[in-house]
């Protein structure tokens, strides 16, 4: 044998043996990654120290696994959330906090999973999407309810996502339930009122927390006899609060606060955080925006630059964050603009909009048994605080803490002592605001109007056609209540942005009737303005607070928008919840109003319900006679 043929017998024993060494190490830095979510639940869970809870087998997953104390949704409805989780980026830089709306990707960007799927994983979810965003391509190997990691093809790392809807908000309402959970050992939430109905739904919602619990223990039970708990890492957690009132679609901490248990194995023992143990708490603060890049890290990806998250596990995991934050926007067919910040011990809250109540009165909400008795019994007179706040305008700021106050109904934001406190918290909502140029400050159908074709992402990275500090500023002083500036208030009347023009209209409705029939002459020229959402709050304002005459001259403007089939669908939403808010100043109009179109096939599947909401709304309150508003 020459010595080249030695030479070439030596390298291929070297090749064999370094790929056998290679291979377990190898396979031990790509783990499988799982999934298990269920919807519309906070923390209540027996490993989260609720006694009332029945969770016996997240209970026993996280026995074996770190629990997060502390993780936030980011957005309080599913939607929104959803979009958040699957970008790794805020909704309001992305053009898609509001509730199932759709907007493109920033140019370039790919959904987490698209980036697992180039690394050789296997990615399935098992089922629902519910996404703000249009997807950038084939975003899932298969996404259906026969989505499975045991189709992975032979040898590929597989993430699989696997869903329990069955403690959704439509669950807590549904009929004929035998509760097992006794109503009468249930804790009712301060703002809540203590009525059986009140206790039944959140007797029931425990029992479907139960249902959700032994559902996704039959997905455990599945990793266990495939023998993959030893390869593979698991995520359980909610997608946002409870379907109850005031924490679904709210953010505050009990709309945003949710589980988090992650179980990393033995064999991936390199990727496990310093806090991890079994039924350790970890008091780091995460949210749902770092999800995907986590999942990235795990499986050795460096998460790309756009996504605004922060890995907190594996390789690329980063420093802890100091605050979490939280959004809303639109509500199915009903307006609002509210964000949340916590460090973890105190929850603030600035609204945008503290001229509209909590508790608008938006169609799916109020099908819940609790939401129209905690109404009813509002008008009629029947509750105290804080039972009433949720019927009422909003103050501009909240504070809370959690350690004292744990439902957040004792509002700090006026006490001296707590006046640092408040200070920080503003500062760091209002740098994360501009930081991830947040396009909430423009109504929705402004945002589509200034975006043209281009993502609303791109377009608000371009300071020329979003000018965010500045409309930042206009909207900061047009809802805070209590200080002298009319004059400044008129100034932004005048601006060039017709956002800044919108905010001032919106700024003379937060501050009320006297306020605003002081200033008719220029509210009355915004009816006549360039813009379609300045004219409709412009019409909205002088129609609640003018003349019958003001009523006759802004009437026709709102009927005009709310026509979706000429105008769009975000114009005509917008122009019926002016409407609607005229209330008995429109009835008037009410053949006019029975005349426009309901739906359009212009418009996705998903947003068609809500114009036939308003205009159902609009038209049940004027066949009641008189009184408050009731369901």
């Amino acid at each position: 044998m020459s010595r080249r043929d030695v030479l070439a017998l030596w390298i291929g024993v070297l090749l064999m043996v370094s790929t056998a060494v290679l291979a377990p190490v190898q396979a031990a830095e790509r783990p499988n990654i799982v999934w298990l979510t269920s919807e519309d639940n906070g923390p209540q869970l027996g490993c989260y120290g609720d006694s009332y809870a029945d969770t016996p087998r997240l209970d026993r997953l996280a026995s074996r696994a770190l629990i997060y104390r502390r993780f936030w949704s980011n957005a309080p409805v599913c939607a929104p959330a959803r979009t958040t989780i699957i970008s790794g980026m805020y909704a309001p830089s992305l053009g898609a906090e509001h509730m199932r709306s759709m907007v493109p990707m920033p140019k370039g960007a790919l959904m987490g999973p698209q980036y697992l799927r180039k690394a050789g994983y296997y990615c399935t979810n098992n089922r629902k999407e519910d996404y703000n965003l249009e997807k950038p391509g084939q975003v899932w190997d298969e996404s259906s309810n026969r989505a499975h990691w045991k189709n992975a093809p032979s040898g590929k790392p597989f993430y699989a996502i696997f869903n329990s809807t069955v403690s959704h908000e439509s669950q807590i309402r549904k009929k004929g339930h035998q509760l097992v959970h006794d109503p009468t050992r249930v804790r009712v939430p301060a703002y809540h009122p203590d009525t059986p109905t009140v206790r039944h739904d959140w007797a029931q919602y425990y029992d479907k927390i139960t249902e959700m619990d032994a559902q996704l223990g039959k997905r455990l039970d599945e990793l266990a006899a495939a023998g993959h708990m030893d390869d593979t890492i698991i995520f359980y957690y909610g997608d946002h609060g409870s379907g109850m009132p005031r924490s679904k679609r709210w953010p505050y901490n009990s709309g945003l606060h949710v589980p988090l248990i992650v179980y990393i194995p033995e064999k991936f023992a390199h990727l496990r955080p310093d806090d991890y143990g079994n039924g350790a708490f970890s008091e780091r603060l995460a949210a749902f925006v770092d999800l995907a890049p986590t999942i990235l890290s795990l499986a050795g990806i460096r998460p790309p630059e756009h996504m605004q998250g922060q890995a907190f596990l594996g390789k690329f995991a980063k420093a802890p964050k100091k605050y979490l934050f939280g959004y809303r926007g639109r509500m199915d067919e009903r307006y609002d603009m509210v964000r949340s910040v916590t460090d973890g011990r105190f929850v603030y809250i600035r609204n945008y909009m503290p001229h509209k109540i909590y508790g608008q009165y938006l169609d799916y909400m109020f099908q819940t048994p609790t939401t129209r008795q905690w109404h009813d019994l509002y008008h009629a007179g029947k509750l105290q605080p804080p039972q009433t706040y949720f019927w009422e305008p909003k103050p501009s700021e909240e504070l809370y803490d959690l350690r004292s106050d744990p439902d957040e109904v004792h509002n700090l934001a006026a006490d001296p002592k707590y006046a640092e406190k408040r200070k920080e918290l503003h500062q760091a909502l209002v740098s994360w605001m501009l930081e991830v140029r947040d396009t909430g400050f423009l109504p929705e159908a402004e945002l589509h109007r200034r975006r043209g074709d281009d993502s609303p992402y791109d377009m608000a990275h371009d300071h020329s056609r979003y000018p965010l500090e500045k409309i930042m500023a206009a909207a900061e002083m047009a809802s805070t209540r209590g200080t002298d500036d009319t004059q400044a208030l008129l100034e932004l009347l005048s601006a060039t942005d017709p956002a800044v023009r919108y905010w001032g209209v919106v700024g003379f409705e937060v501050r009320g009737a006297e306020i605003a029939r002081s200033q008719l002459p220029a509210l009355r020229k915004r009816i006549k303005d360039a813009n379609a959402s300045v004219q409709i709050a412009a019409a909205e304002v002088v129609a609640l607070f003018g003349t019958e005459a003001d009523v006759k001259s802004a009437m026709p403007v709102l009927l005009e928008y709310a026509d979706l089939e000429k105008h769009g669908l975000y114009t005509a939403i917008a122009a019926l919840n002016a409407i609607d808010a005229i209330d008995e100043r429109a009835r008037p109009y009410r053949a006019r109003i029975r005349s426009l179109p309901e739906r359009s096939s212009r418009f996705p599947r998903r947003l068609s319900g809500y114009v036939p909401r308003l205009l159902e709304r609009i038209e049940s309150q004027f066949s009641k006679s008189s009184g408050s508003p009731t369901p």
